[in-house]
């Protein structure tokens, strides 16, 4: 059996589930780029404007454009209250927008996957930035078991659903974020690591958040009371709670960054 496809249209279930982790991840992922202040950004696939927020809160922007293919996820972002002061538009990854040399730095957070064509978006991030700008992206290592959610897809696959994975689910492979990078032209390419943790109070709460978005929701509303309940057995015996019940649950992305070649 097939789960259905990796739709995102609801920004208060994406907010709550993976929005969450992203902050966490992106808050590690901004700290290694470094950026200096007052820089124009576009933080490309957007989503809800978590990592948008981000930027404003630690980054001191010039500006920040946010574009996102999706119009419900993009409502939630436009009333974000730490991201007041972004432009959010809806809009493709491979064909942003924007003119060229427009920006000082180009971020897609956990999105490169979803990409059809990788090497387009990154050719695309790399156009609207000036020379001497930076291109930089994170990712889960899905191939790893580095998402988030990566035990209820285990799960899934021990009661016989096959979960989806992301069109360009390669791309979250370190090498292969670090060839895109080295074959849009890129300098200085560097990457890492970005391990993440999050707590929640009981197993309850963590399936809860874990089953709330993407096409996860949908498979488990069309399984059967039966299944549901293997699933949470399988899904409980992948995880570790302490003597309170509390379970700390880990995950990872694959980050990258380079610079546009010559200078402002």
């Amino acid at each position: 059996m097939d789960a259905p496809n990796i739709r995102f249209n609801d920004g208060d279930a994406y907010e709550q589930g993976m929005g969450r982790w992203s902050r966490v991840a992106g808050e590690v992922f901004l700290d290694w780029l470094a950026p200096a202040p007052g820089l124009r950004w576009i933080d490309v696939g957007c989503g809800t404007g978590a990592f948008t927020e981000l930027i404003a809160q630690h980054c001191a922007p010039a500006e920040m454009q946010g574009v996102d293919p999706s119009e419900a996820q993009l409502v939630f972002a436009r009333d974000r209250p730490g991201a007041r002061g972004a432009a959010f538009q809806q809009g493709d990854a491979m064909a942003l927008p924007f003119s060229e040399n427009r920006f000082d730095a180009a971020v897609m957070a956990l999105v490169i996957f979803f990409v059809p064509d990788p090497a387009k978006g990154v050719a695309e991030m790399t156009r609207v930035v000036r020379p001497g700008g930076t291109i930089a992206a994170y990712a889960w290592d899905m191939l790893s078991g580095g998402f988030p959610f990566a035990p209820i897809q285990a799960g899934l696959r021990a009661v016989g659903i096959v979960p989806p994975l992301p069109p360009s689910v390669d791309t979250s492979r370190m090498d292969a974020m670090r060839d895109l990078w080295a074959r849009a032209g890129l300098e200085a390419v560097e990457t890492r690591v970005i391990d993440v943790h999050r707590s929640f109070a009981d197993f309850d709460e963590f399936w809860a958040m874990s089953t709330m978005t993407g096409s996860i929701r949908p498979t488990i509303a069309a399984m059967t009371a039966g299944d549901v309940e293997r699933l949470k057995l399988s899904v409980r015996a992948q995880v570790t709670a302490d003597a309170q019940g509390r379970i700390t649950h880990s995950a990872r992305a694959n980050a990258v960054k380079g610079r546009v070649p010559g200078s402002r």
